[in-house]
């Protein structure tokens, strides 16, 4: 993958993009079987920095370093969020956002058409359905729904899964721009097998049951496909091999791995497809979150948090507010015990509880997580949220 913030100096050297072709691939090529090269990640989910227009000149540029190495059998592409899309809903609406239709998604289309590659999408049915819960059965967005369904009323086709939805909706939008030929191909998608007390659905039992499925679906012969495109295989990845334990953000951005850090699994899965649903031993912890939590909350310093990171952090959060970290003073009913944890948690969970309303949330870089324990002591109240 090329870097985003090389993107610019890419997009306008051909000598630049040469170059990193020859250090980053050339070297391995005769060793690792390197098929898909995929320039930056993501770029046109984020406010345009200046990247967006950059973008396929540089993915232009990087195929023809390639031909100039000799290296043929390397895709290039770049993978893009769901927010591609302006409307996913019904599938046969699937249409680009009008701020890059014309301008980036149609000439990435015609470089992708030309040199037969494939459309990355990073798609997660785990968002689509946390997010719009009370209309969209769980069980649909996991692969399990016995009688539920939905049929589009612009083509009929009738759907019984979200994966399927939301891979049409990218079929059927290329399909407006003049290319309904394009092959998709998931860079992205998986299940959180963990999260904060407020992230709904997030757990080891969905987590399982989701990825199971979507391997099944996509390895079974012949390819099943999708009812816009039945019969077509789809190539993925899975997101990710490991809980990224250090990654900053809500909880699930460290928790959507098929193993823990320390290489151990978090549930069975056999990413052959090979293994049916009833041949995995272990039982799964049955799901204590599908539901809505509902109830008070607390910011704390998450464990093993960086010390140094923490004092930087507590120092941030007693900027924002006039009176967010007033009790942690000397003399005051919160001073005491006098720890880095202990203020730095006050200061998290006054912060949260002053400015959730206006889009504040309990992560600090990763290095706070929520709790349903009430953290105060003797006289000090630690300020909550209520769910």
């Amino acid at each position: 993958m090329v870097p985003n913030a090389l993107i610019p100096n890419i997009s306008k050297s051909q000598y630049f993009s040469d170059q990193w072709v020859k250090t980053n691939v050339v070297p391995y090529y005769s060793d690792v079987k390197i098929r898909y090269l995929l320039v930056g990640n993501e770029i046109l989910t984020n406010p345009d920095t200046g990247t967006w227009f950059n973008l396929v000149p540089a993915m232009r540029r990087i195929k023809i370093s390639l031909t100039r190495h000799n290296i043929r059998k390397i895709k290039v592409g770049t993978p893009s969020a769901i927010n591609v899309l302006e409307s996913s809903f019904p599938p046969s609406n699937g249409t680009f956002r009008p701020d890059i239709s014309g301008t980036v998604i149609k000439p990435m289309l015609q470089f992708l058409n030309r040199t037969k590659s494939f459309f990355f999408i990073d798609f997660y049915p785990f968002f689509a359905w946390s997010e719009n819960a009370h209309n969209i059965s769980l069980d649909y967005a996991l692969f399990n729904a016995q009688n539920v369904t939905y049929t589009d009323p612009g083509t009929n086709l009738t759907y019984t899964n979200l994966f399927d939805q939301m891979f049409d909706a990218v079929v059927f939008a290329m399909k407006r721009l003049g290319y309904p030929g394009i092959r998709v191909f998931i860079a992205e998608t998986g299940w959180p097998n963990g999260g904060d007390f407020e992230q709904l659905g997030a757990n080891i039992y969905n987590s399982a049951t989701y990825n199971r499925n979507v391997v099944k679906k996509l390895t079974t012969i012949p390819a099943i496909g999708t009812p816009a495109q039945p019969g077509v295989v789809i190539p993925a990845f899975i997101f990710s091999l490991y809980n990224e334990n250090q990654k900053p953000g809500p909880g699930t951005e460290r928790q959507f791995g098929l193993y823990y850090p320390n290489g151990t699994e978090v549930f069975e899965i056999d990413l052959s497809g090979k293994t049916p649903l009833s041949g995995y031993k272990k039982p799964l912890p049955l799901p204590t979150n599908n539901e809505p939590y509902k109830g008070k909350l607390w910011c704390i310093v998450a464990k093993e948090a960086n010390r140094s990171a923490v004092k930087d952090a507590l120092a941030w959060a007693c900027s924002q507010g006039n009176t967010t970290c007033d009790e942690i003073q000397p003399g005051k009913g919160c001073y005491k015990p006098v720890s880095l944890f202990w203020h730095a948690s006050y200061a998290f969970s006054s912060y949260w509880a002053e400015f959730k309303k206006i889009g504040g949330v309990c992560s600090f870089n990763g290095l706070a997580t929520t709790t349903v324990k009430d953290p105060s002591f003797g006289q000090c109240k630690f300020p909550s949220v209520t769910l």
